[in-house]
């Protein structure tokens, strides 16, 4: 299963995300990509350089659409840790974020993540584990 642009499209609608500048590329299979084109009011304290908190959101929601793209109807995900670890400043106008799951069981997943600058160098990684919910999300 995957989550088609419609839904994307709906997605991407998000007062948070259209807040910080995140926005859904893809998601099947396991696997989602996402782009930050961070907005002013979240760079701090240096121009074009995103906050950390702003970059471990866009990993957290890459990861969690990972997750949610294989999921059956009727279910969701919860984050219940993420280790992240930046690498590099994050310096650039936009910047990718590619995650996948790993493995998972009935109730859990485990995910990876990647972002990567507009020159493909990573700048952040990271890993997670989600709690499988019942609920409708979306």
């Amino acid at each position: 299963m995957g989550i088609g642009k419609h839904l994307i499209d709906r997605i991407n609608t998000n007062s948070l995300y259209q807040t910080i500048g995140i926005q859904l590329k893809s998601a099947g299979k396991g696997e989602a990509r996402s782009i930050l084109k961070p907005a002013a009011t979240v760079c701090w304290p240096f121009e074009n350089q995103p906050h950390g908190g702003i970059l471990f959101t866009l990993m957290d929601t890459t990861m969690a659409w990972a997750i949610q793209s294989e999921l059956a109807s009727g279910f969701s995900c919860t984050t219940i840790d993420l280790d992240i670890r930046y690498i590099l400043p994050a310096r650039g106008e936009a910047f990718t974020c590619r995650a996948r799951t790993i493995h998972r069981t009935n109730r859990l997943c485990f995910v990876s993540a990647a972002v990567t600058d507009p020159e493909e160098r990573t700048i952040a990684s990271g890993q997670a584990t989600f709690r499988i919910i019942k609920m409708d999300f979306i």
